[in-house]
């Protein structure tokens, strides 16, 4: 496999108009598998996170073109696919006009519809632990625990102070050790 370029050089390759598609190309290959699993942790059905990641990279398409690098490509396109994926779950909730405790109990349904679940394993507990968390929890949650995203990081793609975020991720954590400690 090729060695992966930074993103001033994919950037650079985007901004030239013979090589914009190449350079697309060479982006979307970097972060799909990232921003696919980010997405996935949040809608939790393949289906929906492959049509979700699309989205993303419909929106980056459209944009690119303006992204004027004050933050880093990777928090750009997260603050993408988090907005993507929080809208989707909207949608969702509107388009079947149920509460959100019911699209999560649907989104545990999926879970527990994949033919490898196992309810008594750890990794199926800990996955329905971090769906019965309240959605901001189960975002802040899944972008330091699986992305191992920083702190700061995280402010800037989701727009909120550090602090509230470490607390989000404390309760979040005290949530889970309790579901899986009684569950």
């Amino acid at each position: 496999m090729a060695v992966s370029q930074d993103d001033k050089t994919l950037l650079a390759i985007y901004r030239h108009s013979d090589t914009k598609e190449k350079g697309f190309t060479l982006i979307i290959r970097k972060y799909q598998e990232r921003l696919y699993w980010h997405i996935r942790r949040m809608v939790i059905d393949h289906d929906d996170a492959n049509d979700v990641l699309q989205n993303v990279f419909i929106k980056v398409w459209k944009n690119l073109e303006n992204f004027r690098e004050d933050a880093q490509l990777y928090t750009w396109l997260y603050k993408i696919a988090t907005n993507e994926s929080l809208t989707f779950l909207d949608q969702q909730k509107r388009k079947t006009s149920i509460s959100l405790s019911e699209v999560e109990s649907g989104l545990s349904n999926k879970l527990k519809a994949d033919p490898q679940f196992d309810p008594n394993k750890l990794e199926w507990k800990l996955q329905r632990a971090i769906l019965s968390l309240p959605e901001k929890q189960r975002l802040v949650f899944n972008l330091r625990y699986y992305d191992e995203m920083p702190y700061e990081e995280m402010s800037r793609v989701l727009e909120t102070s550090e602090g509230a975020l470490k607390a989000s991720y404390h309760h979040a954590v005290k949530k889970i050790e309790e579901f899986i400690k009684n569950g």
